[in-house]
């Protein structure tokens, strides 16, 4: 006896092969495990039924990879926001610190990207790359406290565009890659579709994260979470205009002399110039921290292991190649080691590294202690637990997605 196939069970098997190739996808995209459930029509019901567990394969390159976007409405209404970006950078930052992937911690980069300005060019949409895919944090922080506020036209869907095609994004299959778009005007506006810009992102395995500062309701009337539905993302409103609470604590005067004492150990590599540049950089984020009421904050965070100098500082880079020591000519070291034979370079470079490492232990252990103190005294603030700001959402949606892409996140 043949058996006949109904039109209406070849439509339920066709949907049901449409909705696992769909899902499948998105997640492969996103580096996910994934469980999948086949419905299977019957003559009396439907029976789910667990059919296959795509396993994610184990990390296999030299460190995992996290690459975030940031991109910031910089028109006239969003100095609360970039205010925001700048006093908890390295709040952010040491969320990435506690991440670990098969025992290691990632590379870390962040670009920033501004848009809605109308200082920059109209033919380019108002959008500017302020600073590449890089892992020199102290750029990304230069970056933040140069950005001023004008206009402007906000176009969401370029700006995301523009992002994915401008950037170096890693091609590890493992790689946690999101963009984080904070902004107040609807998503809809400008040329470049918004929903096509966002299917490219997670297409291409990058998370699309939106923040609307502003009002829940009007962020979802004004398809903020629209977009971020179809990114696989995460949407969130702030309350752009909300300071950051700023407590003295008494483990501050601690950090802060370990910190000068942790500066001493870098040994900045390269042409003199750049040498210069690094070391006067890096006391320049010192000060912006420190004027923003987030030092002891960002000195929590370079004594981290997300903050790293590999290509700029000797002892970075000697962790993480022994041999790049040896690969450096001679004028473009630091001028007290230019004299030494390279067996005695060898010694000062790991004398200075494990000074650097009890350091950082000091600033970790003080820093934790600080930490507590803060957490009580905020307690008492009134006001102070309410609405989140940028770094609160960004750093609750980071821990969120980095476990989700395979990572251990524990402080």
């Amino acid at each position: 006896m043949k058996r006949i196939i109904k039109p209406s069970m070849l439509f339920a098997w066709m949907l049901a092969l449409a909705s696992w190739l769909t899902i499948g996808a998105g997640c492969l995209a996103m580096g996910q495990s994934i469980t999948i459930k086949v419905v299977k029509p019957s003559d009396s019901d439907k029976k789910t039924e667990e059919v296959k567990e795509d396993v994610k394969p184990a990390f296999s390159g030299k460190r995992p990879a996290v690459d975030v976007a940031i991109l910031l409405d910089t028109s006239n209404s969003m100095d609360g926001l970039i205010s925001q970006a700048k006093t908890q950078l390295w709040k952010m930052v040491q969320k990435f610190a506690e991440a670990r992937q098969s025992g290691k911690t990632p590379i870390l980069r962040v670009s920033v990207f501004e848009y809605g300005n109308t200082n920059l060019p109209a033919s380019e949409g108002y959008i500017r790359q302020v600073v590449p895919l890089t892992d020199d944090l102290d750029k990304v922080s230069e970056a933040l406290f140069a950005l001023t506020t004008n206009g402007g036209d906000e176009y969401c869907g370029m700006v995301i565009a523009e992002c994915l095609k401008r950037l170096d994004w890693s091609g590890e299959p493992n790689a946690y890659k999101a963009i984080f778009i904070a902004g107040n005007e609807p998503f809809t506006q400008g040329e470049t579709n918004y929903e096509e810009a966002c299917r490219t992102a997670i297409d291409q395995g990058v998370v699309v994260n939106t923040i609307h500062c502003g009002n829940y309701d009007t962020g979802v009337s004004g398809k903020w979470k629209h977009g971020a539905e179809i990114a696989e993302g995460e949407y969130l409103n702030i309350d752009q205009d909300k300071k950051v609470v700023t407590i003295k604590c008494p483990q501050d005067g601690i950090i802060i002399e370990l910190n000068e004492q942790l500066n001493e150990t870098y040994l900045w590599f390269g042409a003199t110039n750049e040498r210069r540049l690094y070391e006067q950089n890096q006391a320049k984020q010192d000060s912006n921290a420190g004027m923003a009421g987030g030092l002891s904050v960002r000195i929590a965070a370079k004594a981290g292991a997300a903050y790293r100098n590999v290509g700029r500082d000797l002892v970075d880079s000697y962790a993480e190649d022994p041999n790049s020591l040896a690969k450096i000519p001679a004028e473009q070291l630091p001028a007290s080691m230019r004299d030494m034979n390279p067996q005695q370079r060898v010694e000062y470079v790991r004398e200075m590294s494990k000074r650097r490492s009890e350091i950082r232990q000091r600033i970790a252990k003080v820093s934790k202690e600080r930490a507590e103190y803060l957490n009580d005294q905020l307690a008492n603030v009134p006001g102070a637990s309410d609405e989140a700001t940028f770094g609160d959402a960004f750093s609750q949606t980071v821990e969120k997605q980095l476990i989700e892409s395979g990572f251990k996140v524990e402080p």
